[in-house]
């Protein structure tokens, strides 16, 4: 999960939720404004709504290809056993 910058400048910090025992709970943003005296500490490593989304094809694309790869490599497993 990333720091997200919005265009109006406010950010989306991911958050983790965790039960008391540290069993997750879940996963959420919360957004801070840019009055907000945390916004300069997590302001350096926010990314815009368009970088992430570019991240996110990409991934999504270099996974095809892993993907590929590893059903490749499983197959030619499955031919040595026989």
């Amino acid at each position: 999960m990333y720091v997200i910058r919005l265009a109006d400048g406010t950010l989306r910090i991911p958050q983790t939720l965790t039960s008391d025992d540290g069993r997750l709970i879940g996963n959420a943003y919360v957004e801070l404004a840019p009055t907000d005296p945390e916004y300069e500490r997590w302001l350096p490593e926010s990314i815009t709504e368009e970088q992430e989304a570019e991240r996110r094809r990409r991934w999504q694309e270099e996974n095809d290809d892993l993907e590929r790869e590893f059903l490749a490599f499983k197959e030619s497993q499955a031919g040595s056993d026989r």
